[in-house]
């Protein structure tokens, strides 16, 4: 595909280019239609699977209060679960099954390897784990999910294909 996708701010992007398909669009696809469901920064596919990945970074210079960024309070926690559920009207959409991961890239000020997981843990409440093994058809909704630093990511087996990666001026860009 060859994209590479810049988050909200400008200051990091992701490298699609070995993805089968990506996109950071999901929001214009429900604007345009005018629901009012919230997304996923990023979509990209592999030959396993799909991953919706949420992206926040409060520790960039033009971050708004980073001190007050709290993603382990309910209401924020809540808001990025509820991205996850909206989402799947999307996949289920385009009309490929795969396996589906969420990935949480995270970094603030307070965000350390054991806060990340235990966000995870809190996540993983709040997602359908429990409902598809309550059903037992052995479909699934969601097969995992991660809550990484980028550094984490970047050095993931799978994720790190992906890399994530300060945006360069490039001249004529």
């Amino acid at each position: 595909m060859g994209e590479k996708f810049v988050e909200e701010n400008g200051v990091y992007q992701i490298d699609c280019s070995k993805a089968i398909g990506a996109t950071d669009q999901i929001h214009e696809v429900y604007h345009k239609a005018g629901v009012q469901l919230k997304d996923c920064d990023f979509l990209v596919e592999d030959n396993e699977s799909f991953y919706l990945i949420e992206y926040k970074n409060a520790n960039i210079n033009n971050a708004e209060n980073p001190a007050a960024f709290k993603p382990e309070e309910d209401k924020m926690l809540n808001k990025v679960v509820q991205k996850f559920y909206d989402s799947l009207h999307y996949l289920y959409l385009t009309g490929k099954k795969k396996p589906i991961e969420y990935i949480y890239v995270l970094e603030y000020p307070k965000g350390d390897i054991v806060t990340r997981k235990r966000l995870r843990n809190k996540m993983k409440q709040k997602l359908p784990f429990k409902l598809q093994d309550n059903i037992g058809t052995g479909n699934k909704l969601i097969e995992k999910v991660e809550v990484l630093s980028i550094e984490e990511w970047n050095a993931h087996e799978k994720y790190g294909i992906f890399p994530i990666t300060q945006v360069t001026a490039v001249a004529g860009s």
